[in-house]
């Protein structure tokens, strides 16, 4: 017989379904902005959103700076919140950490909060082995 998951925690059992979550609205807003990208009138409308910001430098160039920013770090939040989610799912160390970094930085804009107070519980790292 294969190795079983570890017992769900039973008021934690949602916890790692919240982070799948949040890295599928990570991955859609991956693709929404691929799309703006690719389209020639999205790519004309980011450009001059930039211009009637008083950008007057090689605009083209500013482009694909902030593009290559936003893709990084929408690729970086979704591998973090997968992380959360497998880790959080198997009830490892490394998950709980992934989930505290994720709520820290969702705390920026207050949905984080709630999840973060919840992660720094004693009772929940010490369901996730965090001493």
């Amino acid at each position: 017989m294969g190795v079983q998951n570890p017992s769900p925690i039973p008021g934690l059992r949602w916890l790692p379904y919240l982070f799948a979550a949040g890295a599928v609205f990570w991955l859609v807003e991956l693709t929404r902005f691929a799309a703006y990208l690719a389209a020639p009138a999205g790519r004309s409308l980011l450009e001059e959103t930039l211009t009637t910001g008083g950008l007057t430098g090689n605009v083209a160039a500013i482009l694909a700076v902030e593009s290559t920013l936003i893709v990084f770090f929408g690729v970086s939040a979704t591998v973090l919140h997968g992380a959360a989610y497998y880790g959080l799912k198997r009830l490892r160390a490394w998950g709980w950490v992934a989930a505290v970094i994720a709520s820290a930085g969702w705390s920026l804009v207050l949905l984080g909060i709630p999840v973060l107070v919840l992660l720094l519980r004693r009772s929940t790292r010490e369901a996730y082995g965090i001493n």
